[in-house]
């Protein structure tokens, strides 16, 4: 099988096309690298391996909530960190042991907690009156639930990336323990003191544009409160630090960078104590493990000329590249002009933009981009889509859910297709929308 995953995605683009996947019927879908995740897996594993350090890897639901996904993770050795009930029944279904699942969420019901703890789920409390009502449970129950590990969540208040939205440890954070308010670490160090089970801390600074420097100040302010508790303790009261995930993706080439051994580098030499052997470490990486292992292939359904511009019409747009739409200087993507066959086209390029089939004037996933110009019956892919566009879907129009597959490409070139996710059909899709009700009438 070949490395290269630009010639693996050629290859399968044009399969699917060949394959009839992707067609009239299916103007769009969703491809998943299966030797690129993989990789990917053995890669974090790789950069993270320590003697003496027990390390498990989660990887974040939300970024690919794909059973078939989550199943592929596990059998590369990863596990699961969960944020829903939803989530954590798909895990479940993919067959992520409880051992390697970790509960995050700030909003946890009283349901949803006694669940995780019973089961023997890693919970991570994002509050006081969270551990207040673990509390309460663990008196309910009090040998149920007591081999699941609990933890709290702290905010370092370190900063933002360039992303707001997607930065975690501001000073105003909705996520955690605010680290830095007046009396914060007093009470952290309180509460550990009152409950001797207590025994993770768990932090996350963010993900798509936070460098990793004010990642490794996010990691580093949790450690070292790490040891001012066990040092109050007089014991190694917190065994596991959660570090949380996070790592940005390089958007603008087929280049992983930063990759994982940058970081886990960065943490050594920062923070050497963190692989002594004294902690274990989890962590809960999701986007850099599957973005660019997925892409978005749509037929282009008509092409036209507004003010001079030339216009794609297709059938990727707002519905599964959400962000790209919405925020497209934070999420640009690379477009690749595909000819009628799934072949990459030749030419001169041309500045067009290339539109999805939402009707509002601002669904447009590339905007006077320079490609090969763009006809109907041709063909775009939208490059690193792996992670989030097939789990945030927007159901704007009504327009469907696309089907999914994951692809092995051969040395010789073709191409075995999985299907992960069926294609969502009109009878689906109404019935979501409470087709299956009796009509509400005028009172």
């Amino acid at each position: 099988m070949t490395d290269e995953p630009g010639i693996r995605r050629g290859h399968a683009l044009r399969a699917a096309v060949e394959q009839g996947l992707v067609g009239e019927e299916e103007p769009v879908l969703g491809l998943l690298d299966i030797t690129g995740i993989t990789h990917a897996a053995t890669a974090l594993h790789a950069a993270f391996a320590t003697p003496g350090v027990a390390i498990t890897h989660t990887f974040a639901v939300k970024a690919a909530s794909l059973v078939p996904v989550l199943a592929l993770l596990g059998e590369c050795g990863l596990g699961a960190e969960v944020a829903s009930p939803g989530e954590l029944a798909l895990a479940r279904a993919a067959g992520i042991p409880a051992d390697r699942t970790v509960l995050d969420s700030p909003a946890k019901t009283v349901a949803e907690l006694r669940e995780a703890l019973t089961l023997g789920i890693a919970v991570n409390a994002d509050n006081p009156s969270e551990l207040a009502r673990i509390d309460e449970i663990r008196l309910e129950a009090p040998t149920a639930p007591a081999a699941a590990p609990v933890g709290l969540r702290v905010n370092p208040q370190v900063g933002a990336g360039s992303i707001g939205a997607m930065s975690t440890a501001t000073a105003t954070s909705k996520f955690g323990v605010a680290l830095r308010d007046p009396g914060a670490e007093e009470w952290v160090l309180r509460a550990y003191a009152e409950r001797p089970w207590l025994s993770r801390l768990h932090t996350h600074t963010g993900s798509q544009g936070v460098p990793l420097g004010l990642m490794v100040a996010g990691v580093r302010a949790a450690y070292e409160l790490a040891e001012r508790i066990n040092a109050a303790a007089g014991r190694q009261q917190i065994t596991v630090l959660d570090i949380g995930g996070g790592l940005p993706v390089n958007f603008g080439s087929d280049e992983v960078t930063p990759a994982f051994a940058d970081y886990a580098d960065l943490l050594r030499a920062e923070i050497p104590g963190l692989f002594d052997g004294r902690y274990g470490l989890v962590t809960e990486f999701g986007r850099s493990l599957l973005a660019k292992n997925g892409t978005v292939l749509a037929r282009v359904e008509y092409a036209k000329s507004a003010g001079g511009r030339p216009i794609a019409v297709t059938h990727a747009g707002a519905q599964v590249a959400t962000r790209t739409v919405f925020v497209p200087d934070a999420w640009p993507i690379r477009v690749l002009a595909l000819d009628a066959k799934g072949r990459q086209k030749d030419g001169e390029p041309v500045v067009q933009h290339v539109a999805g089939p939402c009707c509002f004037a601002g669904d447009l996933v590339a905007r006077g981009r320079a490609l090969p110009l763009l006809g109907a019956g041709d063909h775009v892919a939208l490059l690193d889509t792996g992670a989030y566009y097939f789990s945030n879907h927007f159901a704007y129009n009504s327009l469907p859910r696309p089907a999914v597959y994951g692809y092995t490409a051969r040395p010789d070139g073709t191409v075995a297709f999985a299907p992960v996710r069926a294609a969502q059909t009109q009878a689906e899709l109404i019935a979501e929308s409470g087709g299956g009700l009796p009509p509400l009438r005028r009172g």
